[in-house]
């Protein structure tokens, strides 16, 4: 059975935006762009949320292929064969290769997960992802700790979560001073 994971940058003080919603301080450094890269490679489909998909547009065909590097171009090729499903209740056509629900997220991971195919089923999102991990979808955590300090905004886990026991299966520092996690959840 495919794995669904969840990838996600935070500061250390755990965010993944600050007070202001900004994310400024995630960017990714060439070898965590890389690592990134890799990841997606692993995926069959990626389950997300609006806010994420109207973000990741930014990889759709448009303006932005000229000023893409190499591992840019990559990535956008990547994203933009890559299966997706976008759950919104506000928008009414979505891009590429991405199909819209508006709700059935247990009902819609099972059905992912019982088609073949050897690669992960990815959640993007936070909204998206505590009600994931509130319905127990979610085997595997990956982090990406970015050393910052933000001093407030949207917590990575929501704060009145259930207990989750994870077991560590791979970390790496980046020279960023980024640290990657990659946690399984116990059964």
């Amino acid at each position: 059975m495919r794995s669904v994971t969840y990838s996600m940058g935070m500061t250390l003080d755990g965010c993944i935006t600050g007070p202001d919603g900004g994310i400024e301080w995630s960017t990714p450094s060439d070898a965590q762009f890389r690592h990134h890269i890799d990841e997606l490679r692993g995926v069959d489909v990626h389950v997300l949320g609006r806010r994420l998909y109207e973000t990741m547009l930014y990889w759709e065909p448009g303006g932005n292929d000229a000023s893409f590097d190499a591992a840019e171009q990559e990535w956008a090729m990547l994203w933009r064969a890559l299966p997706k499903v976008v759950f919104s209740r506000t928008l009414t056509a979505v891009q590429g290769n991405t199909r819209l629900l508006s709700g059935g997220l247990a009902e819609e991971i099972e059905r992912l997960r019982s088609e073949p195919g050897d690669g992960d089923i990815a959640i993007g999102g936070a909204t998206l992802a505590a009600e994931a991990a509130a319905l127990d979808l979610i085997d595997e955590y990956r982090v990406m700790v970015h050393p910052v300090l933000v001093g407030g905004g949207t917590p990575l886990f929501p704060r009145a979560a259930r207990r989750v026991d994870l077991e560590l299966v791979e970390s790496r520092t980046f020279d960023s001073g980024v640290l990657f996690m990659r946690y399984r959840v116990k059964h």
